[in-house]
């Protein structure tokens, strides 16, 4: 990793390693296998370098002093990372990281993986959620199921005071014990939206305890990924900082003809593949295979036409 002690000249070499500065007068490298040393005689044994200036990284071809690397907004990638250790800083000021509290309400939910009757559900949402949220810069705390009660939610509420975001499952619908809405009232908080004109997610909510902002989602685990991924994902990211908080929309072209829409925008779960986009036969909002497979969401406006084979649609990935 020294420098070499002195310049070479015309017809001289002199012995480096990969990394190490390149010594005054070189204009090429030379690899070691292409090379068969005899003494102080280095014999050509193989293509050579070729051209001068073959395998020397030149100063500032990579990045020059005033170059911007990173801007403000942008996610701190691996390679992010990388290019700023490159460029001389131990540290890089970043946003923070927000709390978010998952709560599944039920009182039909049992947890993953324990035995259960015919008439109880796995809790699948949680789980979901928090594998969509896990390559965010955010801190997750599941706190579990709660059951369908006012006092039981209210409690809830106040167990996780302390987090930015408090996402909820379940609950949020017009049911005799869809309880979320009035327990977060009780609770003093000011709801801002109870239900959008989406399928599936209609029933979401949003509004804020305090400082903390609230999400209802709905809970069968279509409608809660599909509005996970339109509204707590880009909830979070902004919270870390994210300039561009929004998913992509990007372009594809439909294997098969698709329905038209009524009176709510819809997010058809397809599968997308060399830019060809099918949407599954199979959109009910309670589905968790065809949301295993999916790997886009379809983008309908409300009162869209049939859309045949070959049109261009806009899409998510997901």
């Amino acid at each position: 990793g020294a420098p070499f002690a002195r310049g070479i000249g015309k017809s001289e070499t002199a012995r480096i390693f990969t990394g190490a500065h390149v010594p005054a007068g070189a204009d090429a490298i030379l690899v070691q296998e292409d090379t068969k040393a005899e003494g102080r005689v280095i014999n050509l044994d193989g293509e050579g370098p070729g051209f001068a200036g073959k395998h020397i990284r030149k100063a500032g071809s990579d990045f020059a002093k005033n170059d911007i690397l990173l801007t403000k907004g942008q996610i701190l990638s691996p390679g992010a990372i990388a290019v700023s250790a490159m460029a001389g800083f131990g540290t890089v000021l970043v946003g923070g990281r927000a709390k978010v509290a998952i709560i599944a309400t039920g009182n039909e939910l049992v947890p993953p993986g324990t035995s259960h009757t015919a008439a109880q559900i796995p809790s699948s949402n949680s789980v979901m959620l928090a594998a969509m949220l896990d390559d965010l810069p955010c801190d997750i705390t599941d706190y579990g199921i709660v059951p369908d009660s006012l006092s039981a939610l209210k409690q809830a509420f106040s167990d996780c005071a302390d987090v930015d975001v408090i996402v909820t499952t379940g609950g949020a619908s017009v049911g005799d014990h869809d309880y979320v809405q009035a327990a977060l009232i009780e609770a003093g908080a000011d709801m801002d939206f109870w239900r959008i004109a989406m399928k599936p997610g209609k029933p979401v909510m949003a509004g804020k305890l305090g400082k903390t902002v609230v999400l209802g989602l709905p809970g069968n685990p279509s409608s809660a990924f599909v509005t996970a991924f339109l509204l707590l994902l880009p909830l979070v990211r902004h919270l870390s900082g994210a300039l561009s908080p929004y998913p992509i929309q990007e372009q594809g072209v439909l294997a098969s003809d698709i329905p038209p829409t009524q009176n709510r925008a819809e997010y058809l779960r397809g599968h997308l593949a060399a830019g060809l986009v099918s949407a599954f036969y199979g959109q009910d909002s309670g589905l968790v295979t065809t949301l295993a497979k999916a790997n886009a969401l379809i983008i309908r406006a409300p009162l869209a036409p049939e859309m045949r084979a070959g049109e261009t649609v806009t899409l998510h990935r997901i």
